[in-house]
């Protein structure tokens, strides 16, 4: 997981587009979308990271890199 390519995602993008690209990449299909990472699986997480972001800004009335931070700060603590 790479911060800067979740962030360049959030400000690239609409939510509706994320959705239809994480949709996508669910089912195996090709999507639009340019998104940066070593594998399938990056820049699945990537698409991941930055819908969950999207929909916190929405929820919470907040911008992105506060989001971002939560974000980050939610997957620390599943991972200790």
């Amino acid at each position: 997981m790479k911060i800067p390519a979740i962030k360049e995602l959030v400000e690239k993008y609409s939510l509706e587009e994320l959705q239809k690209a994480e949709n996508a990449m669910e089912e195996g299909e090709e999507h639009s979308l340019e998104v940066k990472g070593e594998d399938e699986g990056e820049q699945f997480t990537h698409v991941i990271a930055a819908v969950w972001v999207k929909e916190k800004m929405a929820k919470d009335s907040i911008d992105a890199r506060t989001a971002i931070r939560e974000y980050t700060q939610k997957v620390r603590k599943s991972i200790s």
